[in-house]
């Protein structure tokens, strides 16, 4: 077992074990935001048939060639083809088609030209101006063409997605299960937050902020309940739980007092602990281990520093466990609005909500960033990395970030 290590060097460790659970197929109407576990192609063209983007009138552009307000162009109306319908005639020198929204051009057309700009009886339309050959014309494949692939395996179905999907006639796409985390809290000072606090109590906030992380990462969260402090009841509730979830998320217990029992009851449980404690600020207590291929990930009880550690190095872990193609935080500069006046012997994460107003990513630092602090948290959708070794900095410092 190692003990601080480098942040990126445990979190690829994790990542290079991390193989999702499985895969099934699900109903289309009910697969938003589940991952995609195989290429999707298009099956076939769309539209399948060059279609009218317009109501108007399907004809030759030749016709229309010598068209002016001076000199018009009259044609004859020989059929009208709506939607669903299937052309009955061919456009020949002379004829033209009236034609509605998304219905087939007709054989022999090449323009279409809309309503607005003819005049129009029950038999004929005329011509004001020419049209140039494909004109208003949605051709076969110009939306999606057959064979294309449309997304990789690893995808996040979203609305588009989904639309696509149901144009190529998929309704059961083949997705990754979603992995089962299992949330456990520990302390003998813990209780659930409907309870009544009594003294030297807190109430927990950790199992339920984890738990409603955890839905955005591709996983289900499985609510194991509070454990007190000790050993072999903590170890119970660990092997229990990996018995019935995909991997452990577990907070308190974690530090390097009497009371810190979690890694101790991990190796008890049969856990092997690959990591005691990392690089970072908040976030530096924790432990990660492993047993038969399952995670489990023990954070500190401090829900600020329990929340930057999840982040940090635990999402992207479950992420990857989840199917996700791009399981790792896409990192951009941001600018820090405000000044922060610590220095930072290890590398720090600030957290803060995120501000485009001006063209520019600017973060906007949470009030009071204390380990233990959580009601900053309220609103937050970005982190910024501060360099081991920094000095205070100054508002207007580009960093690191990412949305969390």
């Amino acid at each position: 077992m190692r003990r601080d290590m480098n942040y990126q060097m445990i979190r690829d460790q994790l990542l290079a074990m991390a193989v999702p659970a499985g895969t099934e197929h699900v109903c289309l109407k009910k697969s938003m935001g589940r991952i995609l576990a195989e290429p999707f192609a298009a099956r076939e063209n769309v539209p399948a048939f060059d279609r009218s983007p317009y109501d108007g009138f399907a004809f030759l552009a030749a016709d229309s060639a010598e068209a002016s307000e001076a000199h018009p162009v009259t044609l004859k109306i020989q059929e009208e083809i709506a939607a669903g319908m299937v052309p009955q005639k061919t456009v020949t020198p002379g004829t033209a088609a009236k034609i509605l929204t998304g219905a087939p051009i007709p054989g022999g057309a090449d323009t279409v030209v809309m309503y607005e700009k003819t005049r129009f009886t029950e038999d004929t339309v005329t011509l004001f101006q020419p049209a140039g050959s494909g004109s208003n014309i949605v051709y076969a494949g110009e939306d999606v063409e057959k064979g294309q692939v449309l997304a990789e395996s690893g995808t996040k179905l979203d609305a588009g997605l989904i639309g696509t999907l149901a144009a190529q006639g998929i309704t059961e796409p083949l997705v990754y299960v979603k992995p089962c985390i299992g949330v456990l809290s520990t302390g003998s000072e813990v209780m659930d937050a409907g309870e009544t606090v009594g003294a030297g109590k807190i109430r927990d906030s950790n199992r339920y902020m984890l738990a409603a992380a955890l839905h955005e990462t591709g996983c289900d969260a499985e609510d194991l309940g509070l454990i007190r402090d000790h050993t072999k009841d903590i170890a119970a509730r660990i092997e229990k739980g990996l018995t019935d979830c995909d991997a452990l998320l577990i907070t308190g217990g974690v530090s390097a007092g009497d009371f810190d029992l979690t890694p101790a009851a991990m190796e008890r449980a049969g856990a092997n602990v690959l990591c005691r404690g990392v690089d970072i600020k908040p976030g530096m207590a924790c432990a990660y281990g492993e047993k038969g291929g399952k995670f489990i990930f023990a954070l500190s009880g401090n829900p600020a520093s329990a929340m930057t550690n999840f982040y940090v190095v635990v999402w992207p872990v479950l992420r990857k466990l989840a199917g996700c193609r791009e399981f790792l935080p896409q990192e951009f500069p941001v600018t820090l609005a405000e000044d922060f006046p610590k220095k930072s012997p290890r590398t720090r994460f600030l957290r803060g909500k995120l501000d485009l107003s001006d063209g520019t990513v600017r973060m906007h630092l949470s009030a009071r960033q204390g380990n233990a602090v959580l009601s900053s948290a309220i609103g937050c959708d970005g982190m910024a990395m501060i360099p081991a070794g920094s000095g205070p900095i100054p508002g207007g410092t580009r960093l690191k970030g990412f949305r969390i």
